[in-house]
């Protein structure tokens, strides 16, 4: 059955609900086609509002009963909802009993099967699709849930908070009853009825409190959970160090499934997770996977206080508890890396994946502020915005107030909020009057339009040195764009952490005019109008300006630095961050001027010493080094362009990279020799960095090799493919392979598949190594990826109904290679029509994620432009189209 007319909610339309529910107590009787579910809620009316009828949420269950008070009432069904008109006065008792077909939920919103077992995913609205509720996060009970199934096919019971009782039942059956004592809002609630296994582990709190930790697992993956327990148990010992934060329940349990729509949830207790987020071991997992499981684990445990204790008043404060915890998660990761250059590495990775996913969101026809102000479809707004931009302005928020203010500011925040559904300007203001004085406190109001305003600003920097006066005066200006629906832009509150270099590599102390003296090398600039101007003194000599240190925030920064100066902050700034950005600059300067001539890009001698040095540097971390001598990725290179020319970005870098791999050979010999890893494996962030420039060097000598006709370099990566003792180098091998196009690759593949058929995390590896692979530049092999993708879909391995699986093949192929999937013969983009629609009729959630690849159709050239509108127009003209998709493609197709 699909959805109704679409409904577009708007946030300046919030009223408290009529009701609330206090208790909940439901009952399971587990079973794939038809699970019956008792619901006892006790109810009491909201005197805040005016009496009217109660309105509950359902979805595709099928009614046997309604009582209030233990009497049969009348109802009706109105608008997906469930009305009873007449109900006892006060607080009552509610009864409601229904079915639903888990066997038959192919969106796995709700309650659905996988493999046979019974799993839920409730955010954001899934659970009105197991029983009728007030299904909206400010409606917050307390649940005790039984569970009943048959004890051979299920033995394991599970749901939210402490177990209370269990045991065994006729006919082979058994039961377990579970209480969570902490109110919580529907979207939290999960049950798994499962055959699985567990690792446990007790631990005690800095509290003194004894707890069990479990993460249940399919029967063959035990020995993959180990990494997943030790990085719980990470997470409960940091939160509780940095942030005052314990475990408040008996256990804490993660489950793995295969089908899952996102990668994990935090429910409370109870976190379902995404199998991709749970099992490695060093033969199945790559290095990005440990570092991607530690950071999950950490992200959903982190919920438990910021996201479950409280919560948000109403959908469109997500950001509330998803920017706040993504930027505790990414704080988590920094922190468990150790060193600074390890820190620094975590943080340039992070801000790459904003400026590749977050900025063009930003600037297409889906730029929302981080607290949105309507939607059609909440799944669509769980958004790189909400997410990755959210977690920058808290960011900001602990630079204006500094690391022991935001911590104070989050004490506040739990002493006022605990066991509340509030708003972001809750959080923001607890953050203030925890710092009075500082100029978050001071500059609330305006910086608060980092939640109401969307877009990013450009900030343009320019300075000037006056000789005889020994100053250097630089100028900040605030630049924003229109968006949808924001016309015109007041000015963000800016934090700009700053410092300057001299041109020999000292680091200048600052005093800024009317200071009696230097106030260290480094300080934040708070710009909170349009443009403004600083005045520093005692500067012997011109400096180059070291600008937005750490990406200290989401802005676009124009500074005008030209080779010479980049070439100094790549030398010699203090700033990771800004060492780095100032070797990609040099490298983007290139590419972009051989993009707008349609020419070749020069990788001329200073740039290529520059990369040398950094290759070659003594102090700098394998893993920073991996990250300079990368080049920026395409989809980054065509957001700074007017017009996109697919195929021209993709045959410059590729000319780029291959300059990068004739020029430096030797030194890519050097690396590949002296950072090979001795010993067992570990994840930890020196190795994983020493596999990362080995692994580089490793591509860039077998593209060499490609070019002059030498087997040598290829010979070399697929014995390591074969050799290897973990995946980070297998994978590396057979990138290499592929990357390079050589012969080996096939008989690699097939032996790669052959070796891990039964592994399901690691051939979705396989399905997306292969989507990713560019297309060779020039007319030979022209559509070769396509054509791949296409014969993929037909291997038996692969299956459109597992997320995993359509994202490894279809998502890895539209959105990461772009000059396979934007072809001037438009298949590319037919071939992502029918997949949106085919998905759209099994997992509307998962075919808008899809639908987004083509949000910046409009920044095309032609002929491309034309066709993807074509495309997108075909989607839309799908009359049964999923409110979600359409949502989309509606607003991709706005003038």
């Amino acid at each position: 059955m699909r959805e109704g007319p679409a409904t577009l909610i708007r946030r300046e339309d919030y009223v408290a609900p009529a009701y609330w529910i206090k208790t909940v107590d439901l009952t399971f009787d587990l079973d794939p086609a038809k699970t019956i579910v008792a619901s006892r809620m006790q109810v009491e009316r909201n005197s805040a509002v005016a009496p009217q009828p109660l309105k509950l949420h359902g979805e595709e269950l099928n009614l046997l009963r309604v009582l209030a008070n233990g009497e049969s009432v009348s109802f009706r069904h109105e608008d997906g909802c469930l009305v009873i008109d007449s109900l006892p006065e006060g607080t009552f008792t509610l009864e409601i009993r229904n079915t639903c077909a888990p066997e038959k939920n192919t969106q796995l919103s709700g309650l659905y099967t996988s493999c046979g077992n019974f799993f839920t995913q409730c955010e954001a609205e899934g659970f009105r699709r197991i029983t009728y509720f007030l299904d909206r996060p400010d409606v917050m009970a307390v649940y005790t849930v039984t569970l009943k199934a048959d004890k051979k096919k299920y033995p394991v019971l599970l749901s939210n908070g402490n177990l209370v009782d269990q045991g065994d039942l006729d006919n082979g059956r058994h039961f377990a009853k579970w209480h969570d004592p902490f109110p919580k809002p529907s979207y939290l609630f999960a049950l798994v009825g499962a055959d699985l296994v567990a690792r446990q582990q007790k631990i005690r709190t800095r509290a003194g409190k004894e707890h069990l930790l479990e993460v249940y697992v399919r029967r063959g993956d035990l020995d993959k959970t180990e990494h997943a327990m030790n990085s719980l148990i990470a997470s409960v010992v940091w939160d509780e160090a940095r942030f005052k934060l314990p475990l408040d329940l008996e256990r804490f349990m993660i489950v793995a499934v295969g089908d899952f729509n996102m990668g994990a949830m935090e429910n409370k207790g109870l976190n379902i997770f995404n199998t991709k987020y749970v099992l490695a071991n060093p033969a199945t997992a790559t290095d990005a996977d440990y570092s991607g499981i530690e950071s999950v684990v950490g992200h959903e445990y982190f919920h438990n206080w910021t996201g479950n204790r409280i919560t948000c008043r109403d959908w469109f404060q997500l950001s509330l508890k998803e920017g706040l915890t993504v930027f505790r998660d990414q704080e988590f990761s920094m922190d468990m890396a150790g060193s600074a250059s390890a820190r620094a590495v975590k943080r340039i990775e992070d801000v790459r994946g904003l400026r590749q996913m977050q900025f063009p969101e930003d600037a297409g026809p889906m730029a929302h502020p981080v607290r949105p102000d309507s939607y059609v479809e909440i799944n669509n707004f769980y958004t790189a915005t909400v997410y990755e931009k959210g977690a920058e302005v808290v960011r900001m928020m602990q630079t204006l107030v500094g690391r022991a203010g935001f911590e104070r500011g989050m004490t506040l925040y739990f002493e006022r909020h605990d066991g509340q559904a509030v708003t972001c300007d809750d959080f923001a203001q607890a953050v203030a009057d925890a710092n009075p004085g500082s100029a978050l406190a001071e500059k609330l109001d305006a910086f608060k339009r980092w939640y109401a305003q969307a877009g990013t600003p450009r900030l343009v920097a320019r300075g000037r040195y006056d000789a005889p006066s020994r100053t250097y005066t630089l100028g900040l200006e605030q630049q924003s764009d229109p968006s949808p629906g924001q016309p015109v832009k007041q000015p963000f509150v800016i934090p700009v952490a700053m410092g300057l270099v001299g041109h020999d590599g000292r680091a200048i102390a600052l005093q800024l005019e009317g200071e009696a003296a230097p106030v260290g090398n480094e300080r934040v600039l708070v710009l909170d109008e349009k443009h403004a101007y600083y005045t520093f003194v005692n500067v012997d000599a011109e400096p180059v300006p070291s600008l937005l240190r750490g990406f200290s925030a989401p802005v676009n920064l124009v500074d005008g630095l030209g080779d010479a100066e980049l070439l100094v902050l790549l030398k010699h700034d203090a700033d990771p961050f800004n060492r780095w950005e100032a070797g990609q600059r040099l490298a983007l300067n290139r590419l972009l001027a051989a993009v707008r001539t349609d020419s070749t890009p020069d990788a001329d001698p200073a740039f290529i010493d520059a990369m040398r040095g950094a290759l070659r540097h003594p102090t700098l971390d394998p893993a920073f080094k991996e990250l300079v001598l990368t080049l920026p990725s395409e989809t980054y290179i065509a957001e700074q362009l007017e017009e996109v020319d697919p195929q021209r970005i993709h045959a410059a870098r590729e000319s780029m990279k291959l300059q990068l791999a004739q020029a430096l050979r030797d030194d890519w010999v050097w690396a590949w020799d002296e950072h090979q890893t001795i010993g067992g494996y570990s994840p930890d962030p020196v190795s994983s960095g020493r596999r990362a420039l080995a692994n580089l060097a490793l591509a860039m000598l077998c593209l060499d090799a490609q070019a002059r006709g030498d087997s040598v370099w290829p010979g070399k990566a697929y014995q390591r493919f074969k050799d290897a003792g973990n995946m980070t180098d297998r994978m590396g091998a057979l990138s290499a392979l592929l990357d390079a196009g050589h012969e080996l690759t096939q008989p690699a593949l097939e032996r790669f598949h052959a070796i891990f058929k039964g592994e399901d995390l690691v051939i979705d590896k396989w399905f997306a190594l292969q989507a990713r692979t560019p297309e060779p530049v020039g007319r030979q092999g022209a559509g070769r990826s396509l054509q791949r993708v296409k014969a993929l879909m037909q291997h038996p391995d692969f299956s459109m109904k597992n997320p995993n699986r359509a994202r490894s093949l279809i998502f890895s192929f539209t959105m990461y290679n772009p000059a396979g999937f934007h072809r001037a013969d438009a298949a590319g983009y037919v071939f992502w029509a029918d997949r949106v629609l085919e998905l759209d009729a099994i997992n509307p959630q998962v075919a808008s994620r899809l639908a987004r690849v083509m949000d910046r159709w409009k920044k095309l050239a032609e002929p491309y432009r034309s066709a993807a509108r074509e495309a997108i127009s075909r989607v839309a003209a799908k009359p049964d189209l999923s409110n979600d998709v359409r949502e989309i493609v509606s607003r991709a197709l706005e003038d």
